[in-house]
């Protein structure tokens, strides 16, 4: 047992939990796109090829990982590419579009657009009341079309062209288009998401699109739900953790965390949370296993404190400078190392000299690496933010 009498969960269970729980264990893995973001709550979806790459490394089947994804996200509408925790875009089951709105969305989204007035103010840009006309306009000519860039959209409402000037005088004074700020402000107030791209998967330019209808929730509710998907998949946590992840005020947090009844248990970081009926031991997965994860993967980005399963020594060669994930490379829960994509489209990974891995981690590694480019093919991946490590590979 751990400090005051709570079971104490050690870094190789929680390893195992990860295994299951984020569908990345060869028996574990899922069926579906939509599995796969039921299991993990979110996907980050800054990179658009990093979510069809996260959903390929859990599909059981990874060579249905482009058209299931397509489907699920521009077909079936199941999955919606969002605006979410942290300000950050996620690729969520469309279930929780209500939730991941009132949990985190709105504090955000006010805080949004009175940036766009002041802004616009002091430039001495049109008012509120214009902008307000131009929004009504631009959503209803979005609904019209279904699904439409930022160009199309300032066809059929000219004003979304207006310009300003950002930050006068200042060293970064800059000219901004009311189209790209508005729209931007529409989508974390959860009116608009991301819609297909122009190009192929890996295009990160993209239309926009209707968000999806859903009711107004009550915030405290919202949170204590969004927590407990959360800690199904990930727990346990920290309250940092928690923080971290969700962007809250530790006021937030710890009322969340009291509505669902959820257990405080012992870690070596300290005092963690699991749901309720969840501090019991966990089975592991029933044989070893390999991973390649790509950049801003949702379990190598999970938690705040990640000594658990990534060495400190190996952080400067997978992050960049503003703590962004590289490609990884996982062995039974730990990151090893990375990998990346050459220019002829060959993948290559090194596991780093102190990961302490043998030839049975190498060769299912090499595996892995061989499925991951049966899928891929010929399709160019570059990270939208890259590091050391994957700088030098695919060099």
């Amino acid at each position: 047992m751990g400090e005051g009498g709570r079971r104490h969960i050690g870094a190789a269970e929680r390893r195992d939990r990860l295994a299951l729980r984020q569908r990345l264990a060869g028996a574990a893995r899922a069926g579906s796109p939509e599995e796969v973001a039921g299991s993990l709550v979110a996907l980050h979806g800054t990179d658009p090829a990093a979510v069809h790459l996260a959903v390929g490394a859990r599909l059981a089947d990874a060579a249905k990982t482009v058209g299931e994804t397509e489907r699920a996200l521009y077909d079936d509408g199941s999955l919606v590419r969002m605006h979410g925790m942290r300000h950050t875009v996620f690729v969520f089951p469309t279930e929780l579009t209500a939730v991941v709105h009132a949990s985190t969305g709105r504090t955000v989204a006010a805080r949004e657009r009175a940036k766009l007035l002041k802004n616009m103010a002091e430039a001495g840009a049109p008012d509120a009341a214009w902008l307000t006309e131009v929004e009504e306009s631009a959503l209803a000519a979005l609904a019209r079309r279904g699904q439409a860039t930022a160009a199309e959209l300032a066809r059929d409402e000219p004003r979304l062209k207006e310009q300003f000037v950002y930050a006068a005088g200042k060293s970064y004074e800059g000219v901004h288009t009311v189209s790209t700020r508005l729209l931007k402000v529409l989508g974390v107030e959860g009116k608009v998401v991301r819609g297909r791209p122009l190009g192929s998967w890996t295009s990160s330019q993209f239309r926009w699109a209707p968000a999806p209808r859903h009711p107004e929730l009550d915030p405290g509710e919202a949170q204590a739900e969004l927590l407990r998907r959360w800690l199904t998949a990930c727990g346990p946590a920290t309250e940092d953790d928690l923080r971290w992840w969700t962007g809250w005020r530790v006021t937030e947090v710890r009322r969340a965390l009291t509505a669902i009844g959820a257990e405080a248990v012992s870690l070596d970081e300290g005092t963690g949370y699991v749901v309720a009926g969840d501090a019991g031991p966990a089975a592991g997965p029933a044989a070893p296993w390999a991973a390649l994860l790509p950049a801003l993967d949702p379990t190598a980005m999970g938690w705040r404190q990640r000594d658990w399963y990534l060495a400190p020594q190996l952080r400067p060669r997978l992050f960049d400078r503003s703590g962004n994930v590289g490609p990884t490379v996982w062995w039974n829960g730990r990151v090893v190392g990375g990998w990346a994509q050459r220019a002829d489209g060959g993948i290559v990974w090194r596991v780093l000299d102190d990961a302490g891995v043998g030839r049975d981690a190498e060769a299912a590694i090499e595996t892995e690496a061989r499925r991951l480019s049966s899928w891929v093919g010929t399709t160019r991946i570059t990270p939208r933010f890259r590091t050391p490590l994957e700088r030098e590979l695919s060099a």
